[in-house]
């Protein structure tokens, strides 16, 4: 029987909303799965973009390559928390980690939290 456990996003510090500074690939670290390729790490993504300006947030979803990894979006100015990442899954590769970055149009005006169900055999 598989457990799942809720987990903080490896890049938050202590659930904290994670500011966006990259502007380009590759982006600003949210997650990083374990090794493992057994064990499952399903995420759930929020953005918020505190500009006047509306921008746009490509997630880097497991690697970089476009566009088999890239997810876009545009986030609506001052417009609070917008799902990005609805219940998507990745696993390491069984030696390595895979890893979810974020870049914006502008540096530090979006922030992107979230949580995570990892989900152990």
């Amino acid at each position: 029987m598989a457990t799942f456990s809720k987990v903080l996003l490896s890049g938050s510090t202590g659930g904290r909303l994670i500011k966006v500074a990259a502007t380009a690939t590759a982006g600003t670290t949210i997650h990083a799965t374990g090794t493992s390729s057994s064990i499952i790490d399903e995420l759930w993504l929020y953005a918020v973009n505190s500009d006047t300006t509306d921008r746009k947030l490509t997630i880097e979803f497991g690697g970089t390559s476009a566009p088999d990894d890239l997810i876009e979006q545009t986030i609506t100015a001052e417009s609070g928390l917008i799902l990005v990442v609805a219940g998507l899954v990745l696993t390491g590769d069984g030696s390595a980690a895979r890893t979810v970055r974020a870049f914006a149009a502008s540096a530090n005006v979006v922030m992107i939290g979230g949580y995570v169900n990892r989900i152990t055999p």
